[in-house]
């Protein structure tokens, strides 16, 4: 094992406890295998992960899955999500604000002095305080998260945040003005579960923003079988490419009013990274590849805006909206 990655120790002796899964979109399971891997990032297990792809709608999704009981070991005290700042990042986590500052208020445009916005699975509020910081101060910001952590982390910044499956919130119906879950809707067993609930949480007319990583671009295509960094593994349950997003619209009542995609380094990088270290590279050389590398970052950002032009960018994002005549 490459010394790099491993700041959390690999429980080899503990296997993840397990659950069968099928497709969240077709409701089956008919599929093939286009993949396995094992947690090349956290080395929470010694686990091997298998990946299979929906023969009827393309759905790329893990079976089996870890059980909800073993989030908390998934999602260490380290992952990047808990705590991403500029003291530990640096100038990748300065680049990322102001890029991140501007495709918020792009979706935030004619939003009323008074609305209300909601960012579910928020982490470390880091979304939420650009919003804080950047847009109007009469918006009223909330956030949802289901990791005791990444609440008390929001909650230190003075962000108002729901602890909890969005689902076990009782939050008012037909209040939010936009949603928003970035980079969420990979992690959870039941995307179509979580669109529905947010259909009612938003204003007729209401839109929902969604990004989360593209099964239809280059680097899905070179690092499938094994090193992709969007697999995440075991963390990413369900992926998505533009059919499989139109049909998840579809499937909870949404109209999409805009689908493209969205240059991210990230997937490039790890997906490099993913392969050096399954190679047991130098750990010197596995370090060229990560978050706090703002050459490899940038490198892989030019790379990807060349696809992004021809609509294989390394994310989707979507902006999905609430019939206006729709009640509930």
């Amino acid at each position: 094992m490459n010394a790099a990655l491993s700041a959390t120790p690999r429980r080899d002796d503990v296997p993840l406890k397990m659950v069968a899964a099928n497709c969240c979109l077709c409701e089956q399971d008919d599929s093939t295998i286009i993949g396995t891997g094992e947690d090349f990032e956290y080395r929470t297990s010694a686990d091997q992960f298998t990946v299979m792809q929906c023969r009827a709608c393309g759905l790329v999704y893990l079976n089996p899955r870890p059980t909800l009981e073993e989030l908390a070991r998934i999602y260490p005290s380290s992952y990047h999500a808990f705590a991403f700042s500029e003291t530990e990042f640096g100038f990748v986590f300065q680049v990322r604000r102001r890029l991140e500052a501007r495709r918020l208020l792009r979706w935030c445009a004619g939003l009323p002095a008074s609305a209300r916005i909601i960012d579910i699975g928020c982490g470390d509020g880091f979304h939420l305080e650009i919003l804080k910081d950047f847009g109007s101060k009469t918006w009223q910001l909330e956030g949802v998260d289901a990791d005791e952590r990444a609440v008390t982390m929001a909650r230190r910044k003075g962000l108002t945040i729901h602890h909890g499956l969005l689902e076990h919130l009782s939050l008012p119906q037909e209040t939010y003005d936009l949603a928003i879950t970035l980079q969420t809707i990979e992690h959870l067993a039941s995307p179509p579960q979580l669109l529905a609930n947010v259909r009612k949480l938003l204003r007729p007319g209401g839109r929902l923003v969604i990004v989360t990583d593209n099964t239809d671009s280059l680097d899905f295509r070179l690092f499938k079988k094994r090193h992709w960094g969007g697999y995440h593994f075991p963390r990413h349950w369900n992926l998505f490419n533009p059919p499989t997003l139109h049909k998840l619209a579809e499937k909870t009542g949404f109209e999409v009013e805009k689908l493209t995609t969205q240059v991210s380094p990230v997937n490039w990088t790890y997906s490099v990274r993913n392969a050096l270290a399954d190679r047991n590279a130098p750990s010197w050389f596995v370090e060229l590849f990560s978050l706090k590398s703002s050459l490899a970052l940038g490198a892989f950002t030019i790379f990807d805006t060349l696809h992004n032009l021809a609509g294989r960018g390394a994310l989707l994002n979507a902006v999905l909206k609430r019939p206006s005549s729709e009640s509930l």
